[in-house]
């Protein structure tokens, strides 16, 4: 899972993009199998100079980026989806092909190609080369982690391969840097129309429809360059043995997610709660420094207390990618699905599944994109369907702000998990809980398919590097505080004016006259049986915009009543709100969609209305069911 990116917030959207009436820039294509090290490359060529945009006309996400080169033409570096075949059984690989062929509308073809593969599986991804040295393109070969290669006793001659292939080779460690310096001169080189001209292969390009064949000419090649395959390290065989045991892997998973939510809470609170004291000390000078006056209540009572209000759990989700990142980066993650495969093969999913999922935590709008890579059009749609049951970043501010204001922190597990923890563990279970069993009921039904074998290439052990970890923080933070400066910011802004009108003599009304207290009173009945006041009917329209949209809301009725709430909106919510009220909303949020963006790019992956209409409906009734009897428990004294 890269970085959660949403695609309505692009985290660089000034970044390089291609206009039919600027001057062509030299455009270089990054190619390679998955885990072949290709994005670390890429960032390392581009650094912050990059974007992530969605190709004309389909869902595939790729990101475009500017290198860091001497020369006066403008070098625009595309990162292309890791594929294994440009014979394509999936989206991902047929926009590859579309893309390198020029065939993809408003996409220049690549004037050069960066091969990347993994030269600690040089066997297995040299197969790639074939149909990628058929296109004729100046081509130079990446042999990526020469480091690995180096420190297990493998080795492999670059001139011999080179003169096997009839293209350059460069042996380099993207993680590292070491070697990027012969890239940045093949790019620099092509740009300026020379050096990088094709030679005749010493072996010749297979037919490249025969897989068997193609095989065979890449184990022909590799003999050819003297290629010896690196050892396996004594220590990843030892970790394997460990992570990947049916019984002590899954206990192992289950105490690493144990820790990941026990710090969160606790190694992100001094954090958020000097966030917290800076958006509060702050709107108190501005309440002192701008006159009582219509635009003073604009500024605190509703921009400053409703953005503020989502602001301060900027720390905890970046504390949550950075824990994300450090596991993929590691390869932990694919263990991971590897061991969850065992577990979603009983509800009819396969293990392709596991990593869109996965990247549902941080979002559920690339990760419904990301379901391309499922071939089976029926396991690709169920996978659609139950995506937004994963607790998303979006939802980590609502849990943590009812949470920390109705839940005694309490030792559960000792000094390992505490009840606030154990309480926001036990919704993202819930959340997973709802996807399983959604999907079982799907692929007994509606979406049966016969079962498909999981393949999935193990990525080296490896030691995430600052820079890898930074540059996904820096991303997530933009993406925050962008949602911050338009969604958020937007709604707060409409919604202090509703509470503002109508005027009496001139006069703002009291709030529960206002228009947006007409709206709430409206849908109150509705909602009551859950434990809902009319504050919180009015959250639940406006989250629709984006979960986290409720925090600010609330933020600014209750910042309308500054005076009467000192201590701030926790304070608020526990002065009006029960305590079955309160768990009842963690279990509505648990359920529902509550999220434009994801029903806009479901409709675009299933091509119409129907799948997400059924999908919205299904999961409001879970909400609204789980809410009441939540409600009807606690108050019952059963909970």
């Amino acid at each position: 899972m890269s970085g959660c990116h949403d695609c309505d917030n692009c985290p660089a959207a000034s970044g390089p993009s291609f206009h039919p009436n600027s001057p062509a820039p030299h455009v270089v294509a990054l190619v390679g199998p998955p885990n072949s090290g290709k994005s670390t490359l890429f960032n390392r060529l581009t650094g912050l100079r990059q974007k992530v945009a969605n190709f004309p006309g389909v869902t595939v996400e790729h990101h475009v980026g500017r290198a860091k080169t001497t020369g006066t033409r403008e070098v625009v570096l595309v990162d292309l989806p890791g594929v294994y075949s440009l014979n394509p059984r999936s989206e991902d690989e047929q926009v590859t092909r579309d893309v390198l062929a020029g065939g993809m509308d408003g996409v220049p073809k690549p004037d050069s190609i960066l091969l990347i593969l993994d030269c600690t599986n040089l066997a297995r991804h040299l197969v790639l080369a074939a149909p990628i040295l058929a296109l004729k393109l100046p081509t130079l070969i990446i042999l990526n982690m020469a480091d690995d290669l180096a420190s297990r006793g493998g080795e492999v001659d670059t001139a011999a391969l080179a003169s096997q292939l009839g293209a350059p080779v460069a042996l380099v460690s993207a993680a590292k840097g070491d070697g990027v310096e012969k890239v940045l001169q093949f790019i620099e080189g092509t740009a300026q129309g020379h050096g990088a001209a094709l030679k005749s292969p010493l072996i010749q390009l297979p037919v490249l429809q025969d897989v068997p064949k193609c095989r065979q000419w890449a184990g022909q090649v590799g003999a050819g360059a003297a290629y010896k395959a690196p050892e396996p390290p004594l220590w990843t065989r030892r970790l394997d043995s460990v992570f990947l045991h049916p019984v002590a892997g899954v206990a192992v998973f289950i105490v690493v997610i144990v820790a990941v939510f026990q710090t969160i809470f606790t190694g992100a609170k001094p954090l958020m709660d000097g966030l917290q004291n800076l958006v509060q000390t702050s709107g108190v000078w501005m309440l002192k420094a701008v006159p009582d006056s219509i635009l003073m209540s604009l500024l605190v009572n509703g921009i400053w207390k409703g953005v503020g209000s989502v602001i301060v759990f900027l720390p905890q989700i970046l504390l949550l990618f950075l824990f994300i990142g450090f596991l993929e980066d590691s390869g932990y993650l694919a263990r991971a699905a590897l061991i969850a495969d065992r577990t979603m093969a009983k509800f009819g999913l396969q293990g392709k599944s596991f990593i869109p999922l996965l990247s549902a935590y941080a979002c559920a709008v690339p990760a419904i994109m990301s379901t391309r890579t499922i071939e089976n059009k029926r396991d690709r749609l169920a996978t659609i369907m139950i995506a937004p049951f994963m607790t998303c970043s979006a939802r980590l501010p609502v849990y943590t702000l009812i949470i920390a204001a109705f839940i005694k922190e309490r030792p559960l597990l000792g000094p390992f998990l505490g009840t606030q923890a154990g309480a926001m563990l036990g919704l993202y279970v819930l959340g997973f809980v709802a996807a399983i069993v959604t999907a079982r009921l799907l692929k007994s039904s509606v979406l049966k398919s016969e079962k498909t074998a999981f393949v999935l290439e193990m990525p080296p052990y490896r030691m995430p590097t600052w820079r890898s970890l930074g540059l996904r923080l820096y991303d997530r933070a933009k993406i925050f505080l962008r949602r911050a400066g338009t969604v958020i910011l937007a709604v707060a802004i409409v919604l202090w004016v509703l509470l503002n009108l109508p005027l009496h003599n001139g006069k703002p009304p009291a709030i529960t006259d206002s228009y947006a207290g007409a709206i709430g009173h409206s849908i109150e009945p509705v909602i009551k049986p859950l434990g809902f006041n009319w504050k919180i009917g009015i959250g639940l329209i406006s989250s629709i915009a984006a979960r986290e949209v409720i925090v600010g809301t609330l933020g600014t009725i209750y910042g309308m009543e500054s005076s009467e709430h000192p201590e701030g909106l926790q304070h608020s919510l526990q002065s009006e709100m029960t305590q079955g009220g309160a768990i009842a909303l963690l279990i509505f949020f648990a359920f529902a969609m509550q999220c434009m963006s994801t029903i806009a790019v479901v409709r675009r992956e299933t091509g119409g209305w129907r799948w997400p209409a059924i999908q919205f409906s299904y999961m409001t009734f879970l909400a609204y069911a789980g809410g009441f009897v939540t409600n009807q428990l606690v108050h019952s004294g059963i909970m």
